[in-house]
């Protein structure tokens, strides 16, 4: 893919900039709001599903104050209550949880059970399943107005952390229609989705009725721009609030008291097709692994902002460091062996961290061949199975604040995101007792076992942990810092005078 020259991509700045302006994207306020208040935000990814929270864009509807599910999760990844209040376990597959009283949804409508029930079982019947539900069989039902009972085919110690995830958020009657779930006027968050612009940009407002008080802002602006030197621009010329996920080549550029650094729980990964292609033979995948330098990504792409990888799990989670040491299988030549290697331009360091591989594959005796397009033209082929190797940046946290959903849908037979399509009945045995154990410490342990038993199989070469860098403008109060990327918008965000 070739690089733009920078005279070339300065321009194409000032004409995104100059776009969004006159589309409105950061935003004018709407009629009745008070100008100076209202936040304007900018995201990275466009929106794949007309913010549906059967989609990931359901992560857009949490970090917005939207909508909200069962749970909620704390710093530690424990779960808290949300629109239930409180939860008991019955039985090993069977638990109770008391719905809040009081609540309404954006369109006046009040939240009880069959309203909860109805939600949920739309989301486990759902195609495709949303990746907290990856191997997981539910079932959901009232008792009493504001009681609901979830039944699970397996005893799930961790179904109150599962029911925290964004895709399983409790929508408003007039949501659903068919096969479409339209969040619009449909939430219960402090924040009420009123306008989508494609994909574009989006508008909400202060819900007034909100079970948790007032919102300090009185409304959101939000723009979606795929280009990350356009996002830090917004941020240095004005024209943005909060910024998500500046680049790091990008950071450089902004006052250091504008952007905070954190470590997250967030791998840039690299996966191995293993049904079809070389990388069906697994000292094929183990020449690919042992042919990736990973300091130099770090230092090159990143520059040093972000985290060398030995495992799947990085120092977001500091209990990982603790891994048992794994096997290495003998590497096989790779001379004339030809392979696709592909990713996505939304993250822009993504494009240059596929370059820089493709050069130490072809070292090693690869010929590659590169494919970069936008992640809403890619995410189906490449689940599909159709490139030898596949560049991801995967949130290994995000669902359930725990990774045994991660490696469920990444790495067993029936996962739902299983890009390098393995099918090990070990890896499935490893990944299974994570799941089912209740203990925290010896629930650790299982998962760093079910990790190395992974990454024995080169399925996945893990590269670097990222490092969420979020920009805020001067005189933006309260914005959240959430390596999960659950949160952003708060009760008390706002801009000061």
């Amino acid at each position: 893919m070739a690089v733009p020259h920078p005279i070339r991509r300065t321009g194409l700045i000032s004409s995104v900039l100059v776009a969004l302006a006159a589309a409105g994207c950061f935003g004018s306020p709407s009629p009745g709001e008070a100008g100076g208040d209202r936040l304007r935000v900018v995201m990275l990814m466009p929106p794949r599903a007309a913010l549906s929270p059967l989609s990931d864009d359901a992560f857009k509807l949490s970090r917005l104050g939207v909508a909200e599910a069962l749970t909620a999760l704390d710093a530690d990844g424990a779960p808290q209550p949300s629109l239930a209040v409180s939860w008991s376990r019955i039985d090993d597959r069977t638990w109770r949880f008391v719905l809040r009283g009081g609540v309404r949804f954006h369109d006046g409508t009040a939240l009880d059970a069959d309203r909860a029930v109805e939600s949920i079982r739309r989301a486990a019947s759902a195609r495709p399943k949303p990746r907290i539900l990856d191997g997981i069989e539910l079932t959901v039902e009232p008792n009493g107005p504001s009681v609901v009972v979830v039944r699970t085919g397996a005893p799930d110690p961790l179904l109150p952390q599962r029911l925290s995830s964004p895709q399983l958020s409790i929508l408003a009657a007039k949501a659903y229609t068919g096969d479409t779930v339209d969040p619009r006027e449909a939430g219960t968050g402090p924040f009420m989705l009123t306008h989508l612009n494609g994909t574009q940009g989006a508008t909400l407002h202060r819900f007034s009725g909100y079970w948790g008080g007032r919102a300090a802002a009185p409304g959101i602006d939000v723009s979606f721009v795929p280009d990350g030197t356009a996002r830090t621009a917004a941020l240095r010329t004005g024209t943005a609030d909060i910024v998500e996920a500046v680049p790091a080549s990008q950071a450089a550029l902004l006052a250091p008291d504008t952007y905070r650094e954190v470590a997250m729980p967030r791998t840039n990964t690299l996966y191995l097709n293993t049904r079809s292609g070389p990388f069906t033979d697994p000292a094929v995948r183990a020449a690919a692994r042992a042919a990736v330098r990973r300091d130099e990504l770090v230092r090159g792409v990143y520059e040093n902002r972000a985290d060398t990888a030995v495992g799947l799990l990085g120092p977001a989670l500091p209990w990982a460091a603790d891994r048992p040491v794994r096997a290495e299988r003998p590497v096989t030549s790779a001379a004339n062996r030809k392979i696709v290697l592909a990713t996505f331009s939304d993250r822009p360091e993504l494009p240059e961290v596929a370059a820089a591989l493709a050069e130490h594959l072809r070292a090693a005796g690869f010929t590659v061949e590169q494919v970069v397009r936008e992640y809403a033209y890619i995410e189906a082929d490449a689940l599909a199975g159709r490139f030898d190797a596949f560049i991801l940046s995967r949130a290994t946290m995000l669902d359930s604040g725990d990774p045994v959903a991660y490696l469920t849908s990444d790495f067993t037979c029936d996962g739902g995101f299983n890009i390098a399509q393995l099918c090990d009945p070990a890896v499935d045995r490893a990944i299974a007792l994570a799941g089912a154990e209740a203990d925290l410490t010896a629930r650790r342990a299982r998962i760093l076992a079910a990790e190395k038993a992974i990454l024995e199989t080169d399925v996945a070469v893990p590269l670097l942990h990222e490092r969420v860098i979020q920009g805020n403008r001067r005189g933006v109060v309260d914005a959240v810092f959430d390596p999960r990327e659950r949160l952003l918008i708060g009760l008390t965000t706002r801009v000061a005078r």
